[in-house]
Order: structure tokens, then C-alpha cells, then sequence
């Protein structure tokens, strides 16, 4: 791998060892408990929160300072990673905004304008029985389980004005049943019952979803911006058919879901692997954002592997500097960046807004069963399940 050798010719006191790592919702608990997570790992925004409060996380305030651009970081993105005090347990290494994925030679079978894509969500739903309709296959798809249901169920509640919990600290509270919600819950139903426009699948996570888009079985779904990598990388997308475009917003309180991802340092590991582990995040994930020769060279050795260059993406540092890093790239960029335009154009001026932060995962994986309720019980009572989806995630709140 080049970037361990060139890392290792740079510090050559440090040897690196590649580890197999993939967070899992459903196993990395047992990983942190265990103590079988590596020196250095990934996390979601959602998580990086419990590992600074459960202790299970090193901090790296200090080791971060001496990077020469420390102060140079989005206050609201280093706030993800720190605590109470202001000590830093984490960089945030790519962040990301919730966008509508759609296939666009889909868009053209149904007779629709690839070229604009839904602005409200009622065009949503007019172009997803559209695609249906015309093609056979599901106009709309909606995550469900392994967590991502509730995820998405979020994401798609902000867009209408809701939030999921309100209050800070030891002062939260689930605030799960909102119109907001209620209103996202009711928009799925009715595509679902009265329209038929969202297939015949409504148990699919992120990787099935990617997986069943990529291959021209979905019309439209929400997940976030950068998905169109994996897509890439993993489901073999043809780069013609894709599109993205931001999200619609209805309601004076609206919001798009922002996340992404953090790469933190495990706490039982020894000063010298921390120092190793700080020099590591600099050299892999930060430099590249903030020096032109390593934008460049990172760039260049993507474009040769044939991965994704220039794929939308939310500012770590700010706009300025993202658009200056996009310019030092400009000439590997190899995605269809015309047809993801819409998102990129418009996302930074969409209120953002971030997920919520006491018991994420758990929350999430209570609303699954919601959104699973509604997708196959006709009769489901979307009332009652978000009371007691709000029921079960108090009594999550306090336990802790």
C-alpha cells in the first residue's frame, strides 16, 4: 500500500499493521467490550459521544495542537468529538449531508426529466408512482432495518420539521412523537398503500438498498451523499444512470441530517501508539484537505485504482478550503459530478442538522419496527406506535 510505505519512509521508527475493521452496529459493542477493537478505528457521529463518556476513547487534545492546521478546523465539526470540557477525542475524517439518490435512465423510462429532479415531496411521490408505473419497479425505496430505518425515519423527519429529542446533556428528552414525524410516517404510508410505488422489499438496510439501486430495481432513496462511492466500489453503479440531487424541505423548521464519520484512538493504547495513531490521521485521512501535493497525490492514486474522485462532500475545515481542495483535484475527477449538481450547489445553503446524540443506535433500532409497521400493516396506527417508540426510548434515557 503506498500511503503505509510512504508513511512508514516518513517516521520510519513506526510500522504500521493493517488490521480487518468494519463498524457494525450490531457487533461493535461486543468489539468495544471485549477490547478486541484496533489502535485506531471508525465510528459514527452517533457513537463517538458514549466512547468519550464510557472512557473507552484516548485523547488526542494535545497531540492535535502541533498539526499545523489545527486551528483551521470547523468549530461545529470539531464539536462532534469533544467534551464537556473541550478535550478532543476524535477527528472527524469525512462528513456528510442526507441527498436523494435517483436513477436517472429510470427518470427517462417513466418520462421524466432526469435533469430536474423533485423539488417537494409531493414531485417525490408523483415521480416515484411515475416510475413504478411505467418500469415495475419501486419508484421509492425506504431503509427498514439494522438500524438504518430509524436513521433514515430521522432524516426524513427533520426535512419536515421534526426532531427526535430535545435538550442537552442530562437533560434530554425523546421527542420522538412530533408532527414532523407523524407527517414523514404518513407521507411512506400513503406511497405504500395508495400508491404502490415502493416495490415489494421493505426489509432492506444499507447495503441492500445500495445494492438493489445499483442494480436499476429502485427509482429513488435517501442515504447520504457520499454513498455513490460504495456504489462504485461495491455494486458496479453505471455512472450514467445516477443521480443526486438535495432533499425537499417543507415546514419553517426543516432540516437536512448531517453525519459522518470519526476515526478515534482506543484508550488502553500506550502514549507512543497514540502519538503513532495522530501522525496517521494527519498523513491518511487530513492532509489531503489541507496540502496540495497530498490532495493531489491521494487523488491521483484513487483515479489509478479506479475508486471514485470528487464525489460530493461537506466542508471539515470550511467552504473556502473545500472548494480550494476540490480545485487541486480537479483534473482526477472521474465521477458524473454535472449529474450530482443539484446536492452540491445547494446543500451548504440547507439548514444542517445533526443526529441525535443520546442513545442513537438504540433509537434507531426501535424506529425500525416502525417504519417496518407501516410497510406492511395497512392498518398500522402511527399514533400509537410513536408513543410508545417515545415510551421505550425515555426509559433508554433513564436507565443511563
Amino acid at each position: 500500500m503506498v500511503q503505509v510505505e510512504s508513511f512508514e519512509a516518513k517516521y520510519p521508527w513506526i510500522t504500521v499493521e493493517p488490521s480487518e475493521y468494519e463498524w457494525d452496529p450490531a457487533t461493535f459493542s461486543a468489539q468495544v467490550a471485549g477490547g478486541t477493537l484496533p489502535t485506531l478505528f471508525q465510528v459514527p457521529f452517533t457513537d463517538i459521544q458514549g466512547l468519550i463518556a464510557g472512557g473507552q476513547v484516548a485523547d488526542i487534545t494535545d497531540l492535535v495542537a502541533e498539526l499545523p492546521y489545527a486551528d483551521a478546523f470547523n468549530p461545529n465539526i470539531l464539536a462532534v468529538t469533544q467534551d464537556d470540557a473541550g478535550r478532543l477525542y476524535g477527528l472527524v475524517t469525512a462528513a456528510y449531508g442526507i441527498g436523494l439518490h435517483y436513477n436517472r435512465a429510470l427518470f427517462e423510462q417513466a418520462g421524466l426529466d432526469p435533469d430536474s429532479p423533485p423539488q417537494t415531496w409531493e414531485e417525490v411521490r408523483e415521480a416515484a408512482a411515475a416510475i413504478a408505473s411505467e418500469t415495475g419497479v419501486a419508484g421509492y425505496a425506504q431503509m427498514s432495518q439494522a438500524n438504518t430505518g430509524g436513521w433514515q425515519l430521522t432524516s426524513l423527519s427533520y426535512n419536515f420539521g421534526g426532531r427526535l429529542e430535545d435538550g442537552t446533556g442530562d437533560t434530554v428528552t425523546s421527542t420522538v412523537d412530533n408532527p414532523g414525524t407523524r407527517a414523514a410516517l404518513e407521507f411512506l404510508q400513503a406511497m405504500r398503500w395508495e400508491d404502490d410505488s415502493l416495490g415489494d422489499n421493505f426489509l432492506y438496510d444499507w447495503g441492500t438498498i445500495n445494492q438493489a439501486f445499483a442494480a436499476g430495481q429502485v427509482g429513488m432513496y435517501t442515504s447520504g451523499s457520499d454513498v455513490y462511492n460504495s456504489l462504485v466500489t461495491e455494486n458496479d453503479i453505471d455512472p450514467e444512470s445516477y443521480g443526486l440531487s438535495v432533499l425537499p424541505l417543507s415546514g419553517g423548521d426543516a432540516g437536512v441530517l448531517a453525519g459522518g464519520t470519526v476515526v478515534a484512538v482506543k484508550s488502553t493504547a500506550t502514549p507512543g501508539e497514540v502519538d503513532a495513531a495522530v501522525k496517521w490521521l494527519d498523513h491518511f485521512y487530513l492532509a489531503k484537505l489541507v496540502d496540495e501535493a497530498a490532495a493531489v497525490a491521494d487523488a491521483q492514486a484513487l483515479a489509478e485504482s479506479g475508486a471514485p474522485v470528487g464525489t460530493p462532500a461537506l466542508p471539515i475545515f470550511g467552504e473556502e478550503q473545500l472548494a480550494q481542495s476540490d480545485a487541486w483535484v480537479a483534473d482526477y475527477v472521474n465521477v458524473p459530478l454535472d449529474q450530482m449538481s443539484f446536492f452540491k450547489e445547494n446543500i451548504l445553503s440547507q439548514a444542517l442538522v445533526p443526529e441525535p446524540s443520546a442513545h442513537t443506535q438504540e433509537m434507531y433500532a426501535i424506529l425500525d419496527s416502525v417504519i417496518q409497521a407501516v410497510m406492511t400493516d395497512e392498518n398500522a396506527d402511527i399514533a400509537t406506535l410513536l408513543q410508545d417508540a417515545q415510551s421505550q426510548v425515555n426509559a433508554l434515557i433513564e436507565q443511563s
